[in-house]
């Protein structure tokens, strides 16, 4: 039987060529056996019956997978966070300036 002691590992790599991301998975062995991810394979899905998940990590794996795709440059589109966040900021700096400017122009 396999026992592994490591957590899952994730690396992503932005590839060029084809303007996409790359994800790779591993996991170690306590024998320091290591065992890569085969590729996704989509299979046929009964509508209204529940879905297993793909794969299941914990929080800690989870942001590790996020760690490497802000790596390759993804960042949050929108929402809280810290990128939605500065968005915001960005947003209202801009309505202040305007405002400053206007009562600016306006001699007060």
């Amino acid at each position: 039987m396999t026992t592994f002691n490591h957590p899952i590992e994730f690396m992503a790599r932005r590839e060029q060529w084809n303007c996409g991301i790359s994800l790779y998975a591993r996991q170690v062995t306590r024998e320091g056996e290591h065992f890569m991810a085969q590729p996704l394979v989509m299979a046929p899905h009964e509508r209204f019956t529940q879905a297993t998940p793909f794969a299941m990590v914990d929080i800690e794996q989870a942001q590790q997978l996020m760690d490497e795709l802000w790596q390759c440059g993804l960042r949050p589109s929108e929402g809280t966070g810290s990128a939605g966040s500065l968005r915001a900021t960005e947003r209202h700096l801009e309505d202040m300036r305007k405002l400053v400017a206007r009562w600016s122009g306006a001699g007060l």
